[in-house]
């Protein structure tokens, strides 16, 4: 399992981590931050500097999942992670990724009292040898109270198990995670464990409109960005039927007539991904009745809505927008279309 060490930058997490890693058997300590290091190396400057965290940069979350999966394999036990995750969908990008390779992770949010954490910020050692130390190690820290607290209110707070460490010392923060955890007062993260594709895959979605045709999407708290309800269709169900199945999983609406299909891509495979078919079919339109009857399952899904086009523009990565688009177009004509990567082929 994993025990990750949440808070804001200043609370503490890395010394913990080094204390608690002495008090769990056969644990080790994984610091995310040698990942942004590396990158330092591997990437273009220039694309680095088109972002201001590393945490932002989609390689790293990815490298976060594929290194601490790989610890695990091969060393066994606990990993110990101390990181700073303040954006709800990194949490959901990054614990969903360990989940689907069935990985648990207890999440754990150090969280002394802010004045107490701007104590800390101020009294924290700035490498002599580190050019704009003050800016880079301080100043960060103090820009990011803000965010944290934002956080802490929205989803932090409820997701992770608190620890207030604010008159402890990092060896006793480290003893109460250790009871806490192994006690079973931190539980596993509830996130859904969707396991990684090995091949290409056939995917079902489904559009459902409101009474004026706005679409309704959905927010997977297992990956990023917004989606149609729907999902992979299992070995020898019809594609249609798994669209109908994942829409009453994902929403509690039955739907009682086959939906008509609008819309087949071809997903080109990119790596890490495979790949592979996706149908979009029409779900028909929903009377206000049944649009108040939209039931989320728990860790499954975060959030809904119903949105124009223009506004899907806004919450779909670009490849599913398109296919939105287009599947849009298709219900219009009457007639389905063919898409690879999202644009129309004869």
């Amino acid at each position: 399992m994993i025990v990750w060490i949440n808070g804001a930058f200043g609370a503490g997490k890395t010394t913990t981590a080094r204390e608690l890693i002495d008090l769990i058997p056969n644990s080790t300590l994984f610091d995310p931050e040698v990942i942004g290091g590396a990158l330092a190396h591997l990437l273009p400057p220039k694309h680095l500097a088109e972002v201001g965290d590393y945490q932002d940069l989609p390689i790293w979350r990815r490298l976060v999942i594929d290194t601490a999966a790989a610890m695990l394999a091969e060393l066994g036990g606990t990993l110990v992670v101390p990181m700073t995750l303040l954006r709800q969908d990194y949490r959901d990008e990054i614990f969903g990724g360990l989940a689907a390779r069935r990985i648990s992770v207890r999440h754990v949010l150090l969280a002394p009292a802010e004045t107490i954490l701007r104590e800390r910020i101020a009294g924290r050692e700035v490498p002599p040898d580190l050019p704009d130390g003050e800016m880079r190690v301080r100043q960060w820290s103090y820009d990011h109270i803000e965010p944290y607290r934002a956080a802490l209110a929205s989803w932090l707070s409820a997701d992770a198990h608190p620890v207030d460490s604010g008159t402890l010392t990092p060896y006793e923060t480290a003893v109460r995670i250790a009871d806490a955890v192994g006690s079973g007062t931190v539980p596993a993260c509830d996130i859904v464990q969707t396991p990684e594709p090995t091949a290409e895959t056939v995917a079902a979605g489904v559009l459902l409109f409101d009474e004026h045709d706005r679409v309704l999407l959905v927010d997977p708290t297992y990956k990023a960005g917004w989606e149609f309800p729907g999902g992979v269709v299992e070995p020898g169900e019809a594609p249609a039927r798994a669209g109908m199945r994942e829409v009453t999983e994902e929403t509690g609406i039955r739907l009682d007539d086959v939906p008509r299909l609008l819309v087949v891509d071809w997903e080109p495979p990119a790596p890490p991904g495979y790949g592979g078919l996706r149908l979009l079919y029409d779900g028909g339109r929903l009377d206000s009745t049944d649009a108040d009857r939209v039931l989320l399952p728990g860790p499954e899904l975060r959030d809904w809505r119903f949105v124009s086009e223009a506004e899907a523009a806004d919450l779909l990565p670009p490849v599913r927008y398109e296919r939105l688009r287009w599947a849009l177009r298709a219900r219009e004509r009457g007639a389905a279309l063919y898409l690879e990567g999202g644009i129309p082929t004869p």
